[in-house]
């Protein structure tokens, strides 16, 4: 279970590499007026799930009940920034805008926000999983 959580988790962290990458080459970091999603907000989403995925590596390794679990609770402010960018996201998706006036979030491409929503969601379900059982 910790390895399938491990490889969905990586999947999970390509697709967000993807929409950080478009966010930034569309103009979310230079024009942060511009976007629905502050730049705290993007990066601090970022920031905790790769800590978390670092930290799941380590469990994997070594074995240690407390970095599955310490894994496990930085998954819950990750998936409520990523709720957070998604709800942001939404109206931008749907709104009729001119590219030149689109917000950078605008040109995502849905598959990949799909993706990226639904292996997270399965790696959260196998990581707590997993976590349940180390028996810590």
């Amino acid at each position: 279970m910790d390895i399938a959580a491990l490889v969905t988790w990586l999947l999970t962290a390509v697709g967000g590499f993807v929409l950080l990458g478009t966010w930034i080459a569309k103009g979310g970091v230079r024009n942060p007026g511009s976007t629905r999603m502050a730049p705290p907000l993007i990066f601090g989403h970022f920031a905790l799930a790769a800590i978390g995925l670092v930290l799941w590596i380590v469990f994997v390794i070594a074995d240690t009940p407390a970095l599955a679990w310490t894994a496990v609770a930085l998954l819950v402010p990750v998936a409520l920034l990523g709720f957070t960018m998604f709800a942001r996201w939404l109206p931008a998706y749907r709104a009729r805008t001119a590219a030149g006036d689109a917000p950078a979030e605008r040109h995502f491409p849905v598959a990949v926000v799909a993706g990226h929503g639904l292996f997270a969601v399965v790696t959260v379900v196998l990581a707590l999983l997993a976590a349940l059982n180390t028996g810590g």
